[in-house]
């Protein structure tokens, strides 16, 4: 993955579970989304929307998160953005 525009923003250390996740990733050699850099840097302005996409995944819904999950992976990919 390209590095973002905003070094600082990727740069910047992310704390409790969001942090602990992406030092997982680091340590397996994983890419990290760049959303979560998003959301590790400004947590007052960005818990909300990680509730609402966690509660649109993978709250009550005729489909199953698999589905959803696929949903969302072809839309990534039809608008040619890495998910």
């Amino acid at each position: 993955m390209h590095p973002m525009f905003l070094p600082e923003v990727e740069s910047f250390p992310a704390a409790g579970s969001r942090g602990e996740m992406m030092a997982r990733l680091r340590a397996a050699d994983i890419p990290i989304p760049q959303i979560q850099h998003l959301f590790a840097f400004k947590t007052d302005r960005t818990d909300h929307l990680a509730r609402f996409t966690h509660g649109v995944m993978r709250g009550p819904s005729p489909l199953s998160p698999g589905q959803r999950e696929l949903i969302a992976a072809f839309t990534s990919r039809r608008n040619d953005c890495p998910f």
